[in-house]
């Protein structure tokens, strides 16, 4: 699957452009999931030039942070597993998936 499309890139907003927002008005433009363990990434801002996201991630700590596109496509778990996009992850806020797991 890929990760990342054209589509999807031009849903992003500008990088540290919600820096100063509150995460209840701040969308998840994509949830990046691993699916032999419980790690998720929730990505809110993409910066193309550096292929890096800011976000909130769920693994050993829960986190605010940044995350690359070439990490987790490098990323392989069992029989050759990969990060996975949630196609059907809907429209959450970055404070509901601080709050709950979605």
């Amino acid at each position: 699957m890929k990760l990342m499309t054209k589509e999807l890139e031009k849903n992003f907003p500008a990088f540290c452009s919600t820096e100063e927002k509150d995460p209840k008005d701040i969308l998840v433009i994509a949830k990046f999931f691993c699916p032999w363990n419980s790690w998720t990434w929730y990505a809110t801002e993409f910066e193309q030039e550096s292929g890096r996201f800011f976000g909130f991630v769920r693994g050993l700590y829960d986190e605010l942070g940044y995350f690359s596109l070439e990490e987790l496509e490098s990323l392989r778990g069992p029989f050759g597993l990969g990060i996975e996009r949630d196609l059907y992850f809907g429209v959450h806020t970055l404070a509901e998936a601080m709050e709950k797991r979605l």
